[in-house]
């Protein structure tokens, strides 16, 4: 009888915390729902529940970071989205700390930086930008076959590589200089990017801007046409093809 008895008592023990384990998946469930449906505010509550319910889980941590990342599109408030991008980079580190070598949190760890410097003077822009390029080439490395990775360092390169003359001996004389960056290790990435994942309208459109860096303005125009054209998946493509179409008006108002 000991027996039996005893895994009584386990099932009834057991019961409560597989009860609390599914409805945790339940709140993720809920919130890649939202996430998917652009309702960044609701997706951000469910997942900060789920991490009340279950701390210390590197997937919800991204995913929270992600969602604090992509609201500053829901605020006009520069103060509001820089707050936003701290809290977004202080849950992305959380992630990475807890799984080192996961190349979608080392990612999400360049991608705040990168963001932050928009928010930032000039020394910490430059100090993002060298952050942006570690933790993009070590998710690379983790992943050579991420898209995103690819992506972001793609768009590095190019930005860097775009900055005059008098604007890299500023930054040399100031701050120290920022790595090197080419235009066609940029269109090298961007083109990696498309090859992984082709109905991404984000990585056809980046790789537009980078052939406009390059000058092969033909190219940047078949590439933006491309992206406008496909649908969007994440909430930012909108506002790439913004970008895309303003600078496709504009290369066709130069070239007539």
């Amino acid at each position: 009888m000991i027996r039996p008895r005893l895994a009584l008592i386990a099932i009834v023990l057991l019961a409560p915390l597989q009860a609390a384990t599914s409805d945790v998946d339940r709140l993720i469930a809920a919130a890649l729902a939202a996430e998917e449906a652009h309702d960044t505010a609701q997706a951000l509550e469910l997942f900060l529940a789920a991490d009340q319910a279950r701390p210390h889980d590197p997937f919800v941590l991204q995913k929270i970071s992600k969602q604090y990342s992509d609201s500053t599109m829901d605020t006009a408030d520069v103060a509001e989205k820089r707050r936003r991008v701290e809290q977004a980079l202080v849950y992305a580190q959380r992630s990475l700390e807890l799984d080192p070598d996961n190349a979608v949190y080392a990612l999400s760890v360049a991608i705040c930086h990168g963001k932050l410097g928009l928010y930032s003077n000039a020394r910490g822009r430059v100090e993002s930008a060298r952050q942006v390029k570690t933790y993009a080439e070590r998710a690379l490395a983790l992943d050579p076959r991420y898209d995103w990775a690819c992506h972001v360092l793609g768009r590095w390169h190019h930005e860097v590589a775009s900055l005059g003359a008098t604007q890299r001996w500023l930054v040399r004389l100031i701050f120290g200089g920022l790595p090197e960056a080419s235009p066609a290790t940029a269109i090298e990435l961007l083109r990696r990017a498309v090859e992984l994942a082709p109905d991404n309208p984000s990585h056809h459109i980046e790789l537009g801007f980078a052939y406009l860096a390059a000058n092969q303005i033909d190219l940047a125009r078949t590439a933006w046409t491309t992206g406008i054209n496909l649908p969007s998946l994440e909430k930012h493509d909108d506002q790439a093809k913004q970008r895309a179409r303003k600078a496709l008006g504009e290369s066709e108002s130069t070239a007539s």
